[in-house]
Formats: C-alpha cells, sequence, structure tokens
C-alpha cells in the first residue's frame, strides 16, 4: 500500500538544481517524524571528520530511523538540513546526490530546507538532517 502522494511544481517557482522538492501534497494514515540525525555510530561515537563521511553517516542513521516504521526515504516529504559551516554546503550536496542515488534512485525528491546554523552540541559534528514521512 503505497500513500497518495503529489509531487508539484507551482507556476513561478524555479524547478530546484538539488534533487528536492518544491512541494508535495499527501494523503496518509500517518506521519513519522524523524529527530535530527548526527553522525554518530551505535555507540554514540562521532563517524568522519569532513563532511563528505558525516552526511554519509547521517543518510545511514536516517535510513535505519525510517526502516523501524517500515518506510524508506520513498516516504520522505520534509527534510531540515542544519550546516555547521557554509562552506561545507557543496561537499554536502555532492553527497546527498550519492545517497539520493543509492536510496532513491528514482525520485521523486522530498522537500528541504537547509540552513547554517553557529554550531551543533559538540564540536566535530557538522550537520543534523531531520525528517517527516509519510506512510499509508
Amino acid at each position: 500500500m503505497s500513500i497518495d502522494r503529489q509531487d508539484l511544481q507551482p507556476d513561478g517557482l524555479v524547478k530546484p538544481p538539488q534533487p528536492y522538492g518544491q512541494a508535495i501534497a499527501v494523503s496518509c494514515s500517518k506521519l513519522l517524524f524523524v529527530a535530527g540525525q548526527l553522525s554518530v555510530d551505535v555507540n554514540g561515537e562521532t563517524v568522519g571528520s569532513d563532511i563528505q563521511s558525516q552526511t554519509t553517516k547521517v543518510y545511514e542513521n536516517l535510513v535505519g530511523a525510517l526502516a523501524s516504521a517500515n518506510a524508506t526515504f520513498a516516504d520522505v516529504v520534509k527534510m531540515t538540513t542544519f550546516l555547521v559551516n557554509a562552506d561545507d554546503v557543496a561537499g554536502y550536496c555532492d553527497t546527498r546526490f550519492e545517497m539520493f542515488a543509492k536510496y532513491l534512485p528514482e525520485g521523486p525528491y522530498p522537500t528541504n530546507t537547509m540552513v547554517v546554523i553557529d554550531q551543533l552540541p559538540k564540536g566535530e559534528w557538522l550537520l543534523e538532517i531531520e525528517a517527516i514521512a509519510a506512510l499509508p
């Protein structure tokens, strides 16, 4: 069973150059809210010291959180990405392309808001991503 999902490209808005949608309308029976995921392993140890390796681990953690509700990236309708350093935007975007090629090769892509923040609770953490999935 799948959700009723309508991916929208509103008139007057530029088509996103990155893999995310402008607007998504869904009819579903349940929403899954995934807390911000960090680049940490099961023991809470930081994985990676650069934006690419940390982004990869964050996406792996998101996949695990989604799987706990029998969901996948195909169910994600909204993501919020928090980056600590604006200089990491390009590296993050490149790695996001790789992650979506792996976990969501056919699209459609979720909406995404990216913000650059001052810091996360630990200085070695470079990003945090939260997600909302629509479930049937």
